[in-house]
């Protein structure tokens, strides 16, 4: 698509984190925005703000875990807009905390909405693509898709196998060549997810520094409805972790379980929370989480780029002393 103006995009999960900056990312280029997701309140706001900076919005109450839900979404979009032209599938959950604490309820509740959730959703958009020869179809899987997440077994689960969904029904499409489907793998992002996810580990949760906007997120989203890509990812960590454990899965599995292990050991004590997975809640409608605002940091975007400005610096200094002093020309 060489211009997004007049295009018509459906994002599913988009009235917190990465689908809210995405709403206005894509209203901002000049697209009609249909919003889902299960809160009717902040999407209706969400939609009054994108049909102000462009064209036409569309707020669509939706549940993905229920398939009919999602044919009403894709109906709802067509009968308002005439057609789909990219159809985001962003919705997403987790529980954190060792797998036998969390009631099963709420691994089978993470499987529906993160795998099921956007089966629903390409169930219904790929059909109206096959129609009109053309179409673009994008899973948000995350880094969880490349490399397995101790203390997140239902979450690594449900990334792992929407990586083989994309994957499947990329080749199903190779003989369409105006239909894409193609998969983002972000690393840490700043959004309400923690809030909204499960936490049964008794232990506070930290994301640590190295974290990205939703607003990084949604220009990559942009640019792959622009220029798809079967798979692209966003931050450095998300591609190490890819390679690493291509490389090394058994290396790269004991250093993240290591890893997880040694910050629950250090975590302070927190109380047993079980989010919005059972039923939405009104806490976390923004797109960002806060995380980088209260740490005081950067985008972690910039922090490695001030990373490497620094080894370079110092690669040069070393290299220059190794140099050795240069030869003066003898005094008369």
């Amino acid at each position: 698509m060489k211009t997004l103006h007049g295009a018509v995009v459906v994002i599913v999960g988009a009235s917190s984190g990465i689908g809210r900056a995405a709403a206005f990312a894509f209203a901002r280029a000049g697209a009609h925005v249909v919003a889902a997701a299960r809160r009717r309140e902040p999407l209706e706001r969400l939609a009054e703000e994108c049909a102000r900076l462009g064209p036409a919005a569309l707020a669509v109450p939706t549940d993905v875990t229920d398939p009919e839900a999602a044919e009403a979404l894709a109906r709802a979009a067509e009968k308002r807009f005439g057609r789909i032209d990219v159809w985001i599938n962003n919705a997403g959950t987790g529980v954190f905390g060792p797998f036998q604490d969390a009631p099963l309820d709420l691994h089978r509740r993470t499987i529906e909405v993160n795998l099921l959730g956007p089966l629903h959703g390409a169930y219904a958009a790929l059909p109206r693509f096959l129609d009109r020869r053309r179409g673009i179809l994008i899973n948000m899987i995350s880094l969880g898709g490349w490399a397995p997440t101790p203390f997140a077994a239902a979450y690594t689960a449900s990334k792992f196998g929407l990586r083989g969904l994309t994957a499947s029904l990329r080749q199903e499409m190779r003989r369409h060549p105006h239909i894409h489907v193609c998969g983002v793998f972000p690393a840490m992002v700043d959004t309400p997810g923690f809030v909204h996810g499960a936490n049964v580990s008794g232990r506070t949760l930290d994301p640590g520094p190295l974290l990205y906007t939703p607003e990084e997120v949604a220009a990559t989203l942009v640019y792959v409805a622009r220029h798809p890509r079967d798979e692209i990812a966003v931050g450095w960590p998300a591609r190490a972790a890819q390679v690493a454990y291509a490389l090394a899965p058994g290396p790269t599995e004991h250093l993240m379980g290591a890893a997880l292990h040694r910050a629950l050991d250090r975590a302070q004590p927190a109380p047993v929370t079980h989010g919005a997975l059972r039923r939405p809640i009104p806490e976390g409608t923004t797109a960002r989480g806060g995380w980088l605002a209260r740490k005081g940091l950067p985008s972690a975007s910039i922090l490695s780029g001030i990373g490497l400005a620094v080894a370079g610096t110092g690669l040069a200094l070393a290299l220059d002393r190794r140099a050795g002093p240069r030869h003066r020309r003898p005094e008369r």
